[in-house]
């Protein structure tokens, strides 16, 4: 059917809720219907938010909404705990969709969530890892308001390379009184705001990871740890390893104590042995940090144990109760 232009009918446009809408009562032979359910099971995905220029690239976030049912114009206020997530990577560049699915899944608990780049070994070496996680939090929260984000209900999680950066951020300090100036390319005096920390198999401890059994020689210069310290024998530099020792720049509680931090990890693990997280466990018990253990047993190094929904249980609970 063809249609001049004169004979097209034009009805001003107008702002109307969706409530009051009408329904169109237009109907085509052989048409079906469905009952709308206007119930979102996840929320939408912000891909490649710029947040830092550093080393000559551009630092993104991938900023996952909780499900939300949004109006146009989205002039909601709602804000929500917010997670920023970051992903490991043996130190190098990250594959920042890894998790992405998970992490959809996880922010229908009611979170929004920002997995974090850093720049990689192979660009930038330590602390470079631990400052563009700082850099992350200080962006997110300067701009909160965009991404419904509540600044005063906000944690960290990481897994792997991301653990080890996560607790860098956490031993590091989170207060702007007690933030380490030498792990921030920002004045520290405004401080992060996290509340709470979640580090999924972080490596603690870069010159003891072959006391155990490992499939990887963690010593060597091409070793994801020797590329962490410049690309040099770990063995061989004691200097360059122990800034990077977790246990190192943690206080007793007495002089600071930090925020509640919650460790899991596979007693299989091949590649960052189980023993990382009992050296960092027992270390924190004996300062009177608030720390809570869980091995899962059975567990390799990451994979579909560690999103099972007794898992996830664990970390949302454990969230809730230190963001609330």
């Amino acid at each position: 059917m063809e249609y001049a232009m004169t004979d097209l009918l034009f009805t001003p446009p107008r702002l109307v809720e969706p409530a009051d809408f009408p329904a169109s009562e237009l109907t085509a032979p052989g048409v079906r219907t469905l009952p709308a359910e206007d119930k979102p099971r996840y929320g939408e995905v912000h891909l490649n938010v710029p947040y830092a220029e550093k080393s000559g690239r551009t630092l993104h976030l991938q900023i996952i909404m909780p499900p939300r049912r949004v109006v146009f114009p989205d002039t909601a206020t709602d804000v929500y705990p917010t997670i920023l997530y970051v992903q490991g990577s043996a130190f190098h560049t990250q594959q920042l969709g890894h998790e992405l699915g998970n992490l959809v899944a996880f922010a229908a608990r009611g979170y929004v969530i920002a997995i974090v780049e850093y720049r990689g070994s192979e660009v930038a070496p330590f602390p470079a890892q631990a400052k563009d996680a700082k850099t992350a939090v200080r962006w997110l929260r300067a701009h909160a308001a965009d991404y419904h984000v509540d600044v005063n209900r906000m944690a960290m999680w990481g897994d792997s390379s991301g653990g080890h950066t996560t607790l860098m951020t956490w031993a590091t300090g989170t207060s702007g009184a007690d933030d380490d100036p030498a792990f921030s390319d920002e004045l520290v005096t405004e401080g992060l705001g996290l509340r709470a920390f979640v580090d999924y198999y972080g490596p603690t401890h870069i010159g003891r990871m072959n006391e155990y059994l490992s499939i990887q020689d963690h010593l060597e210069a091409d070793s994801p740890e020797g590329w962490l310290i410049g690309r040099v024998r770990v063995d061989e530099h004691p200097e360059l390893v122990s800034p990077t020792v977790i246990m190192d720049h943690v206080p007793h509680a007495s002089r600071r104590a930090l925020p509640p931090l919650l460790v899991i990890h596979g007693d299989k693990d091949r590649i960052v042995n189980f023993s990382q997280s009992v050296w960092l466990v027992q270390d924190l018990q004996a300062k009177g940090q608030d720390v809570t253990f869980y091995r899962l047993a059975g567990a390799d190094h990451g994979g579909a144990p560690f999103w099972q929904d007794g898992v996830l249980d664990v970390v949302d609970a454990f969230l809730k109760e230190h963001l609330t």
